[in-house]
């Protein structure tokens, strides 16, 4: 098979994976933006307005509020998230039978995200939760965790570091096992600690992987919906009202699609603009093996 050949073959291979990404990507963002400056309930004419709808987000204070919530949530998850998924992937590098503990962790990953809000709305219930109950025993009160203002964030918060968990943990453990055994070899003749080993070996060397997964744990940080969609409904008094909330509110509740597409290239500018400030930075931390 000449070069020729190969190519075709390869662009053919290409095809279902390009016509994907037209269909499902693309196309459906260049929709979205044409008609963020248009007035449309989704089923009449459309209006063009110009920037009328940029202007209705940016005065609009459930955007803030949806905004506000979004990067409070971004926050309690994000290193939490990473710390955890980090320590026990380093835990399970260690042991024997780790693929078990893998499939173990992983599981909630792949579970339906509306079967497991309802059934942390039952761990979580002010009443009755069993979590509650856990705590009760130890001699704690516990909140009303979802229809508390200042605890329901934290609740979601809770949930989503659960959930993503197990992802997060078999990447970092795939990088873990990246790592040449020389380096710790070389260590151990030094004499080093095993925090030494850590902070000089496997931090940095582990620095791409965390760069990987701080950078998709934002983008799904910033589209966080389920969980308040399922859990309570942007309550209450929208101390859970999320910007993914914000969008599905506008565009299906005030069936104003215009200002819906608005917001949704609001946040696609945000999370752009955290990604390309995240590359720009991580010049500065992310360290390559063959550096």
């Amino acid at each position: 098979m000449n070069r020729r050949q190969q190519n075709l073959w390869g662009f053919i291979f290409l095809t279902p994976q390009l016509i994907g990404l037209l269909a499902f990507s693309l196309i459906p963002v260049l929709f979205t933006f044409s008609l963020s400056f248009m007035k449309w309930d989704g089923f009449g004419t459309k209006e063009f307005i110009g920037l009328a709808n940029y202007t209705d987000q940016f005065t609009n204070p459930d955007f803030w509020k949806a905004l506000m919530n979004t990067a409070y949530y971004t926050v309690l998850v994000i290193p939490v998230q990473i710390a955890i998924s980090l320590v026990v992937a380093i835990a399970l590098n260690k042991i024997k039978g780790k693929n078990f503990y893998r499939l173990f962790f992983f599981m909630p990953v792949v579970t339906s995200s509306v079967s497991i809000g309802v059934i942390w709305m039952w761990i979580l219930n002010g009443d009755f939760g069993i979590l509650n109950q856990v705590l009760a025993n130890v001699g704690i009160d516990g909140p009303m965790w979802l229809t508390d203002t200042k605890w329901v964030m934290p609740s979601i918060a809770m949930l989503s570091i659960w959930w993503g968990l197990g992802y997060n943990m078999v990447i970092f453990l795939a990088g873990l096992q990246g790592i040449s055994r020389s380096y710790y070899e070389a260590a151990d003749i030094d004499g080093a600690s095993n925090w030494q080993k850590f902070r000089h070996i496997t931090l940095p060397l582990l620095s791409p992987t965390t760069f990987f997964i701080t950078i998709m744990a934002i983008i799904s940080s910033f589209q966080v919906f389920d969980q308040a969609y399922v859990m309570t409904s942007g309550g209450p008094a929208k101390s859970s009202y999320t910007f993914v909330y914000h969008i599905y509110e506008a565009a299906f509740v005030d069936f104003d699609m215009g200002v819906s597409s608005a917001a949704a290239m609001i946040l696609f500018v945000i999370i752009l603009m955290f990604t390309l400030f995240q590359f720009k930075m991580s010049k500065r931390w992310v360290h390559y093996e063959d550096q």
